[in-house]
């Protein structure tokens, strides 16, 4: 039989698992970046882990690092090819579609998720190949209003985790009837830089990605480039300072930001970036925009839509970085200690019983004798111990102990659960 060492095995490279007590704070921050959108009448939705290759080659872009470098591909054994997601936006349109979600009622279609992401990318702090987010989608609705709600809703999600020092990046891609002059006019700069062949090849296939090149011979040479908003047309104009209307009035701070065209085609309009300072060279947080025409170049129907992906990982990353603390419910709030067999019956019966009641509690297993078991106790880091033996089962109680100042006092079993609870407040 083979033997194994006992760490044969480790996560792999660019990977990480999240444990106790770490995960709990990544648990909360999900939550507090989902409260907002649940609020706001945004459904949940989840998709597959995996896709076909061509939902992302088609709507995030060939031209993209993501579909160029990052996907993990796989071959099926019949031969289909598919993609670990790269991203969520794509997934969720196409489920969307799929089940006829545009045709179910009103619009948008407001649709909110949260889930693992994978690229295959240089693991560095901060950027993983294995990521997890949140995101929203607004599908089929064409309005200011609704991007201005979107970025409101990050932005009241960062500040609900008491995030401060982040700052949000603001800018317009166009559209399809500003975009070609000005894209038009970006290339013509671009092929006058000194630039190697693989972006030279982007110029050809989208010029707006050499923009979000984070190379710093490239950004050196795109100092005097076209800026996008001298080529708006004036609906792409009125539409885009009516969203910066609406955050202003909302009292969020933005940076307007020509150079920010984000990493994927599919973006028009509105385009943003969360960015928090104490993070390094990966300093984005979370982001996206408007993008009216990836339906069609999915195969459905003209749906314009807008959505963001916010980035756990990172946002933990940024709490860290401010020293914020986030005051997390305890895992346990009492723990049951029982010195003999009768004990254990009696103390587990009221385990269960408070578990039912609502309070967290848990249970000294494995036949810890009492000092052990109270070590447990507190590293479990309970409020409350309850502990009895023959004597006290006898007399028809148990010992309520408070871990925080010591006090213990007999209380009937009968009335443990509701003594608890009130003591709990």
């Amino acid at each position: 039989m083979t033997t194994y060492p006992v760490n044969a095995f480790t996560a792999p490279k660019g990977t990480y698992d999240l444990t106790p007590p770490d995960s709990a704070t990544f648990l909360a921050v999900r939550e507090a970046l989902a409260a907002p959108l649940r609020r706001s009448g945004y459904g949940y939705i989840e998709t597959p882990g995996f896709e076909h290759v061509e939902l992302f080659s088609r709507g995030v872009g060939e031209s993209t690092d993501i579909v160029t470098k990052e996907m993990y591909t796989l071959t099926t054994k019949g031969g289909t090819e598919l993609a670990l997601r790269p991203e969520g936006t794509a997934s969720v349109l196409r489920a969307a579609l799929e089940r006829n979600l545009h045709k179910a009622g009103n619009l948008p279609v407001k649709l909110w998720y949260s889930g693992s992401y994978y690229r295959y990318e240089r693991p560095q702090a901060g950027r993983y190949r294995h990521f997890s987010q949140v995101g929203a989608e607004a599908i089929g609705a064409e309005d200011p209003a609704l991007d201005a709600e979107l970025i409101i809703l990050a932005v009241d999600a960062y500040r609900s985790l008491g995030l401060r020092d982040f700052r949000l990046l603001l800018n317009s891609l166009g559209d399809k009837e500003c975009r070609p002059a000005y894209r038009e006019a970006l290339q013509g700069f671009l092929r006058g830089l000194d630039l190697d062949e693989d972006t030279r090849r982007r110029i050809e296939i989208n010029p707006l990605r050499v923009l979000d090149d984070k190379r710093e011979a490239v950004r050196r040479q795109l100092v005097g480039a076209p800026a996008l908003r001298d080529h708006l047309c004036e609906a792409c104009k009125v539409y885009h300072e009516r969203v910066r209307q609406l955050l202003t009035a909302a009292g969020v701070v933005f940076e307007d930001d020509e150079k920010l065209v984000r990493g994927l085609d599919y973006y028009t309009r509105t385009t943003f970036e969360f960015i928090h300072d104490g993070l390094g060279s990966q300093s984005a947080v979370g982001g996206g925009g408007r993008y009216d025409g990836l339906s069609e170049m999915i195969g459905g129907p003209a749906l314009p839509s807008v959505g963001w992906a916010l980035g756990v990982d990172r946002t933990v990353l940024a709490l860290r970085a401010e020293g914020v603390e986030l005051e997390l419910p305890a895992a346990t709030e009492v723990y049951a200690v029982p010195l003999g067999d009768a004990a254990r019956d009696v103390l587990f019966d009221l385990v269960t019983a408070l578990r039912r009641a609502g309070v967290a509690a848990d249970f000294a297993f494995g036949g810890k004798g009492l000092k052990n078991a109270m070590k447990s106790a507190n590293r479990s880091g309970a409020r409350f111990a309850l502990v009895a033996g023959e004597r006290d089962l006898a007399e028809g109680v148990v010992q309520l102990k408070d871990l925080e100042s010591g006090d213990q006092t007999p209380v009937a079993l009968d009335a443990v659960v509701e003594e608890l609870r009130a003591r709990r407040g």
